[in-house]
């Protein structure tokens, strides 16, 4: 977009409706807010595409981006699915993110409060799937969609894979060649990799890892891991993953956030980095 030199940061993980569970904002609501900040924001739906959306709203002149999520629902981990996100996306320079699954049969006891959006997703729930075999190795779909991203302007995204299943995706991105790697908010219970792993992983130019506000606010990460990672490890992306109804809104998130960057002694050179600086790079050409 035009303002891009005005940007203070990118959120590149933010639910609007519709999702498979009730949000605060619809997209257009949501650039809105993200245009008030001067922030670029990338929306996540659970269901799969939020491209034709993310053109809706920047039809409208808002700064808005959209992901697919390779979910059953949506078609599960398939190159078509990825190509017809493409087809919706239009135009829009830079580049897709496309997430692994993040329904994958693995739970956790969740603190968070939400709500299904649709009485489908109780009656017929939204079924597992997985980057690997029970060999542990890759299957053929995940490893299609890691060759895709040599080929077109892409950023995988690791999805809610465990940490095996990450470290994983990780060599073999490395060993093909993939130019985006996103390890997607990895401090989750769903995957448990902890700050001194994560300055290991993130000495790979091709490998950013994604901290989201979400994880520190539902008491999944502990303070001194969540300072550690926004202070040292590199190619850090600070996203939100917020949305929900019963979670804080963009303005109290970004405010929040100063006061956390505040109290870990975060340069002003760091926070550029993380919130702006390393989101610009990893979705550019």
């Amino acid at each position: 977009m035009s303002q891009v030199d005005a940007l203070n940061f990118i959120d590149v993980h933010y639910h609007a409706n519709p999702d498979a569970f009730i949000r605060r904002h619809g997209a257009i609501e949501a650039g809105r807010c993200y245009a008030r900040a001067q922030g670029r924001v990338v929306l996540k739906n659970h269901l799969g595409c939020t491209a034709a959306q993310a053109w809706e709203a920047r039809d409208q002149g808002f700064p808005v981006s959209g992901s697919v999520v390779l979910n059953e629902i949506a078609g599960g981990i398939d190159y078509r699915v990825v190509e017809r996100s493409l087809c919706l996306r239009g135009d829009e320079p830079g580049r897709f993110l496309v997430h692994l699954p993040t329904v994958t049969g693995r739970t956790h006891a969740s603190t968070l409060a939400r709500n299904l959006s649709h009485p489908l997703l109780r009656d017929k729930p939204i079924k597992p799937a997985r980057v690997t075999s029970e060999n542990g190795r890759l299957t053929p779909q995940a490893l299609d969609i890691l060759r895709m991203a040599r080929d077109y302007p892409l950023v995988i995204s690791t999805g809610h894979a465990d940490a095996n299943e990450v470290r994983t995706l990780i060599d073999e991105a490395l060993r093909i060649g993939v130019p985006r790697l996103m390890l997607n908010q990895p401090a989750n219970p769903l995957t448990g990799l902890d700050a001194a792993e994560l300055a290991l992983i993130g000495t790979e130019p091709s490998v950013y890892i994604e901290q989201t506000a979400l994880t520190y606010l539902l008491g999944y990460q502990d303070r001194q891991d969540f300072s550690d990672v926004l202070s040292h490890v590199g190619n850090v992306v600070y996203s939100s993953d917020l949305g929900q109804t019963s979670q804080i809104d963009v303005h109290q998130w970004l405010s929040l956030s100063g006061q956390w960057f505040d109290a870990f002694g975060l340069s002003g050179e760091r926070r550029t980095e993380v919130t702006l600086l390393n989101p610009q790079r990893m979705l550019a050409l």
